[in-house]
């Protein structure tokens, strides 16, 4: 197919998702929130709780990483990292993990990470939330995002969303989706040198 006619068509197609993600949103708006417990999590300095985490904040993003082991969720936390200012404007932002606080800390030192980090290891958290589950026959967490919101002394979860090489979170494979052959074979590393 010619160049024009092709992204013509392709343009058609994003004017497509630009409607299927205003649908979205309506029904992210019309969302019964849940309330949640006040979990507490160990971090590198003392215990926090989740109603905390919110400091003068009344939203909070809590990205549910895998920790160390993935290099995947190490390639999202890096972009998280780029845009925590912009992100920490508008609400409250922590990445939490199973590893215990001196991995995460030792890590996140490693890669220049800024944002806070707290560690779910030992509590029910990320199983109650709903990204642990079993993957070739052994438990394992995988990698979203919840956002919980504040009313009055309750914490409520208005949200939610999985992670995935090609969702809407990650830029560098979504990008790479421009190039003819899209991202082939290539996997995210945790060092290029």
């Amino acid at each position: 197919m010619a160049y024009k006619e092709t992204m013509n068509e392709i343009k058609n197609r994003r004017s497509e998702m630009m409607t299927l993600r205003k649908d979205i949103r309506e029904l992210q708006a019309s969302i019964e929130p849940e309330e949640v417990t006040d979990y507490i999590f160990s971090t590198s300095g003392e215990d926090v709780t989740l109603t905390s985490l919110f400091g003068e904040k009344d939203t909070l993003f809590v990205i549910h990483n895998m920790g160390t082991s993935c290099v995947h969720c190490t390639q999202w936390a890096d972009g998280f990292n780029g845009v925590l200012d912009h992100l920490q404007d508008r609400a409250a932002f922590v990445v939490s993990s199973p590893d215990v606080p001196s991995v995460q800390k030792d890590f996140a030192d490693s890669r220049g990470w800024k944002f806070r980090m707290i560690s779910h290891h030992g509590t029910s958290f990320a199983s109650d939330m709903g990204y642990i589950g079993e993957y070739e026959g052994k438990q394992s967490f995988w990698p979203g995002v919840s956002v919980f919101k504040r009313d009055g002394d309750k914490v409520m979860r208005v949200s939610d969303a999985s992670f995935g090489p090609w969702d809407d979170y990650n830029p560098v494979l979504n990008l790479f989706e421009l190039i003819p052959e899209g991202s082939g074979d290539w996997e995210p590393k945790y060092s290029y040198l």
